[in-house]
């Protein structure tokens, strides 16, 4: 397995750990909430992150947010690549 390495300035603007909010952008399914968080909580310590989602303008998508503790650079690029995996996701930001 090739890890990307990514080329991102996340240590140069933060102190860590820190909170970082998580967007999400997918598909308006039932299981995107329980996908992202058991995302999260794989790669994470706490257990009691209280997501928001908010519906697209036709209702075709849904952005799930949530700030996280994270501990580097490389926690918060981990992150977005196991969240970008997920099936039903088609952004994160």
């Amino acid at each position: 397995m090739v890890t990307e390495v990514k080329n991102t300035k996340f240590d140069e603007y933060l102190e860590f750990p820190c909170q970082f909010n998580f967007k999400v952008l997918g598909l308006a399914d039932a299981r995107l909430v329980d996908e992202v968080m058991a995302v999260i909580q794989l790669h994470t310590e706490a257990t009691d992150y209280s997501p928001t989602v908010k519906p697209s303008a036709k209702g075709n998508y849904h952005s799930v947010s949530v700030k996280v503790t994270v501990t580097s650079k490389a926690h918060i690029e981990l992150l977005y690549t196991e969240l970008g995996k997920i099936e039903l996701v088609r952004y994160v930001l």
